[in-house]
């Protein structure tokens, strides 16, 4: 029995609020053990106002592994490892608005990352959540028989993740990153800390089969996709000033919703580095 926090599921499959946490201070051994049980289990966890300088965010998130850098930002000023998720009041196009795992065409993809709401708006900007264990158990045994000895060719460069990127790469972009990452990981992901397996294609990222061309791809990729967002799959979170989100970006999948045009939207996004999938 858990009684280091308060836990509130915010659907049967994926997300919980946590409660009775300050994360600005170091949390104790036992309670961050029991959290990361819980982060592992639930894939993405919710904390509330919240009140974090960049150095605590930072510090808080380097208690679930090693903080890494977004790789086509320089980050915020003094600190290269928070990156700034911003939307302006006269842009209509979001940062990351396609569904995708982060950084799946890096040879070490993140491992998870958090996000912490310094401004948002009155209403809209919710971001979605998908649990990838339960989607790939929920496939038919003939699409898993065809998918899980596949691998897949993940490129940073896709035309529709790339546009989101539009507005960001011109005002804060890191000049020092390639132009183009590609990496090719399996379709079907072993979580390395829990074991479970994890579809690990997205709409973003993922252009094709390996030895497959991407006409060919195109059909089973696709359905890989829309079985993938299934809302029993899914929760959703609207933002508030002070929350901060942690997910696993080795087992989800998530949508930041473009539906706030006319005002200012800002994240501060720490990652974590990760392993090569397997």
């Amino acid at each position: 029995m858990n009684t280091y926090f308060e836990i509130d599921d915010l659907s049967p499959f994926i997300g919980s609020e946590i409660r009775g946490l300050n994360l600005s201070k170091p949390i104790a051994a036992d309670t961050l053990s029991e959290l990361r049980r819980v982060w592992l289990e639930r894939k993405v966890l919710f904390f509330l106002d919240q009140q974090l300088t960049p150095d605590q965010q930072v510090a808080f998130t380097r208690q679930f592994g090693e903080a890494d850098k977004y790789p086509f930002l320089k980050g915020i000023e003094d600190n290269p490892l928070v990156a700034p998720v911003l939307k302006l009041p006269e842009e209509t196009i979001n940062f990351g608005g396609v569904w995708h795992s982060d950084t799946t065409y890096l040879e070490f993809p993140a491992a998870g990352a958090s996000l912490y709401a310094l401004e948002v708006p009155p209403l809209g900007g919710d971001t979605i959540f998908c649990n990838m264990g339960t989607a790939y158990e929920a496939l038919s045994q003939n699409i898993k028989d065809k998918i899980d000895t596949l691998q897949a060719v993940n490129t940073s460069n896709k035309a529709a993740v790339s546009k989101t990127r539009s507005h960001r790469l011109a005002d804060s972009g890191d000049r020092s990153a390639p132009e183009v990452f590609t990496h090719v990981h399996p379709v079907v992901r072993t979580h390395p800390e829990s074991g479970e397996r994890t579809l690990y294609v997205n709409e973003a990222h993922t252009s094709r089969f390996d030895d497959w061309t991407e006409k060919d791809s195109e059909p089973l990729l696709n359905e890989l996709y829309q079985h993938a967002r299934k809302p029993e799959f899914q929760c959703r979170f609207r933002w508030t000033l002070g929350a901060v989100v942690l997910w696993d970006n080795r087992s989800t999948h998530h949508y930041p919703i473009n539906d706030y045009h006319g005002y200012r939207r800002l994240l501060h996004r720490v990652s974590l580095k990760g392993s090569r999938p397997v």
